[in-house]
């Protein structure tokens, strides 16, 4: 008897479960879109801070050589400093 009465209320909720309304669907397919749109936002400024990144590594990179070569010039002068200092 209780398996029976367990088939019953089993049957019973799918049967309530399948008299559902199709407004849900069209819910859920504008939560959808809007995820898709907030992923596609997401995306896009990833890329952005991507491009953002890329440019100041390649400054920084300009900016060492810079420093580098800066360095060695002032290197290259005291050297030659010292070598007119010490023939005078």
């Amino acid at each position: 008897m209780k398996k029976i009465v367990l088939g019953l209320a089993a049957v019973a909720a799918l049967g309530i479960a399948g008299c559902h309304k199709n407004a849900d669907t069209g819910n859920n397919s504008a939560d959808v879109n809007a995820t898709a749109v907030e992923a596609g936002n997401d995306v896009n400024a990833a890329a952005a801070d991507a491009n953002a990144s890329t440019g100041n590594a390649v400054t920084a990179t300009g900016n060492a050589v810079t420093a580098t070569g800066n360095a060695v010039g002032n290197a290259v002068d005291a050297t030659g400093n010292a070598v007119s200092n010490t023939t005078h």
